[in-house]
This record gives C-alpha cells, sequence and structure tokens, in this order.
C-alpha cells in the first residue's frame, strides 16, 4: 500500500470511529477502532451484482477502502456452492458487542469465532496480546488471520479448533465472547471463566449477555439489537419442499409475514438452527413461506392459509404456539432473559418462569 494510501486509510479510520461514536456515546473501544487498520484484515471480500452472483473486491479496486471503512458486514469467504462461510461483522454491532463485555485493561478474554482477526486485534489493543485467546474452526481461516494480525504486529493466543471446548492451558477467563451463531452457552467455556466473567454471546437472532456465578452458572438478557451471524458449521440436511406438496395440509391462521419478520427472533429460540424462505409471484407478491431445521424438519405454509409439514418436529406447530404467546406487535428483544444451572440451558420471555424455551 503506498503513502498516499496509508493516509487516506488513517483518515478513513478516524472519520470511521468518530462515526461509530455518533450521539455522544462513550466507549473505550473507539480509540481502538480509531487505531486498527480493518484492511489489514479484509485484503479482500465478496459482494453480489443485480444478479445475485459473487464478485471479488480487492484493495486495487475503486471504492475499496470506502467500502472497509463503512458499517458493514463483508462476506470474505465462500464454499464451493457460493455460499458465505465467513464475514467481517458489521462494525456497530462489534463495537456494542465490546462494550457489552465491561473489560478493563489486563482482563483475559476468550473469543469463539477468530474469523478475520480483525476483533482479536481490537482486543489485544486494549486488552494486551498476552491476554486474548481466539479459536476457529477452520485452519485455512487461522493462517489467514495469523497473517493478517502479524501485518499489524498484533500477537494475541490464536489456534484452530472446536471453540466450544475453549483453551483451558490459558484459563481462568475474565471475559467470554463468541462471534458465531450459537444455540447455547459451551458449558467447558463456563468451566474455564472465573467467578464474576462477563458471557457475550449470540444466540439465535440475537446477543445474550450474561454473568458467571459459583458453580459455572449463569443468567442474563439478551441486548435490545438483532443479530445474524455465521452459524458454527455443523452436518445438516437440505429441506424437501417436494415432498410436502403430496399433503392435503391443514388451516393455519397465522400469517406468512409472522414468521419472516414478527416471530424472527423468538422463533430463532424456539427452533434453534431453524431457517426460512420465501416464494413470490412475478409481481413480487408473497405467496408461501417454506421453514425447516438440519434434522430434516420441513413446513410450509402458502397464501391459501394451508399449513403443510413433516419430520421429527412439528415446525408449524411451534409457529403457532409462539403466535398465541405473542399475538401482537414485535416482541422486544431485552424483554428476554436466559439462564444456565444445573436443571440446564433456558431462555425465558418477561421474567423467570414465564415462556421459555430449552436452548
Amino acid at each position: 500500500m503506498s503513502d498516499t494510501n496509508e493516509l487516506t486509510s488513517a483518515a478513513l479510520r478516524a472519520r470511521f470511529a468518530a462515526a461509530l461514536g455518533e450521539g455522544d456515546r462513550q466507549s473505550r473501544w473507539l480509540a481502538a477502532f480509531a487505531d486498527v487498520p480493518r484492511e489489514h484484515f479484509v485484503p479482500s471480500f465478496y459482494q453480489q451484482d443485480g444478479r445475485g452472483r459473487w464478485y471479488e473486491v480487492s484493495e486495487s479496486d475503486p471504492g475499496y477502502l470506502e467500502t472497509v471503512y463503512s458499517d458493514n458486514a463483508l462476506t470474505t469467504q465462500l464454499d464451493a456452492h457460493g455460499v458465505p462461510t465467513s464475514s467481517s461483522s458489521e462494525p456497530r454491532l462489534m463495537l456494542t458487542m465490546l462494550d457489552a463485555l465491561d473489560a478493563e485493561p489486563g482482563h483475559r478474554l476468550f473469543e469463539l469465532g477468530l474469523g478475520t482477526g480483525y476483533n482479536a486485534a481490537l482486543a489485544s489493543s486494549l486488552l494486551g496480546d498476552d491476554n486474548v485467546v481466539s479459536v476457529d474452526v477452520d485452519p485455512e481461516l487461522v493462517r489467514r488471520a495469523r497473517r493478517h494480525l502479524e501485518r499489524g504486529q498484533y500477537r494475541p493466543h490464536v489456534f484452530a479448533g472446536d471453540g466450544a471446548e475453549g483453551c483451558p492451558d490459558r484459563a481462568p477467563y475474565d471475559r467470554v465472547i463468541a462471534t458465531a451463531a450459537l444455540r447455547r452457552i459451551p458449558p467447558a467455556l463456563l468451566q474455564q471463566a472465573r467467578m464474576g466473567a462477563v458471557v457475550v454471546a449470540p444466540i439465535g437472532f440475537g446477543i445474550a449477555k450474561g454473568v458467571v456465578s459459583e458453580g459455572g452458572e449463569v443468567s442474563g438478557r439478551f441486548l435490545p439489537v438483532p443479530a445474524y451471524f455465521m452459524p458454527r458449521r455443523l452436518p445438516s440436511r437440505s429441506p424437501d419442499f417436494a415432498g410436502l406438496e403430496a399433503q392435503a395440509g391443514r388451516a393455519t391462521t397465522v400469517p406468512m409475514t409472522d414468521v419472516l419478520e414478527r416471530l424472527k427472533f423468538p422463533l430463532s429460540l424456539a427452533l434453534p438452527g431453524y431457517r426460512s424462505c420465501s416464494w413470490r409471484d412475478d409481481e413480487g407478491e408473497l405467496t408461501g413461506v417454506g421453514l425447516w431445521t438440519e434434522d430434516g424438519s420441513t413446513a410450509t405454509v402458502h397464501i391459501s392459509g394451508r399449513a403443510r409439514q413433516t419430520g421429527p418436529q412439528r415446525l408449524w406447530d411451534a409457529v403457532e404456539k409462539l403466535a398465541a404467546v405473542f399475538p401482537d406487535g414485535v416482541p422486544a428483544r431485552e424483554d428476554f432473559g436466559f439462564t444456565v444451572d444445573s436443571a440446564g440451558q433456558r431462555a425465558w420471555y418477561g421474567e423467570v418462569g414465564g415462556p421459555s424455551w430449552a436452548m
């Protein structure tokens, strides 16, 4: 990168950090965003054209730096089928999660999900290299992240492995953060956390924040912000929508848009790992919705109001139960909490003892 580009990068970084701090937001992490060059960790990324085809944008392309220093998630890895498998998260969401840690210099942090290494660099900038441990399941991502970190002279402890197992050799941890979508808090991470440690992790389509108490129990609530992180890589089965067409189905009064919009967050707690899609006619009008889980459970509902479902989980039954709990409006994420104790892990609505779902 030329000296001119370095100056441009520094100026864009300063403006970027200032934008993240708009509204007199007080955060000690803003200095890290102004200091750590994001382009070191995203030397290229992928965007989609008008037809949904992916193309790569690199350092030599017009607008590259401006996009890097925008408040956008950037796709950094695709699989053989063109499905995104890694990204650099939306910076404002990263800041929100880092703020939620309530971390102080000298705290030891474990991060599940190294990705590009950008978040680990931000953490190292405040907490110190030796206090940051980060792991990713993809060895190639770890190799790349190491190069990115070395470019900026950051030296956290990073390795390839199952982040759900933690890193007992570097424990105990004062703070734990996950940057991959989880279904529950991995028990090993709680066992490796100090009493009083803060845990921040994406659960479903939200961010859970809890405090570890004696015996590894945790209680906390969800932050008000939405979150859609790359899921941990687990085996799954594709939905068999065609197999449902032979069913007569049954009537349902739950609108299709409830699945796509209003109930999106509570559904991610009640049906961990669920996915959805929609069908539209030539005019763009919604005609059907499908949802499925990795065990092969599948459900569809048509504009006619007929619901069909198959598999070990009755997915549309779960939708209807949630619609009864939340008959109107979009339930606020901050009204949900979670508890981890000897009885297991549960997310709940309102207060402990209210409607709840196993995590």
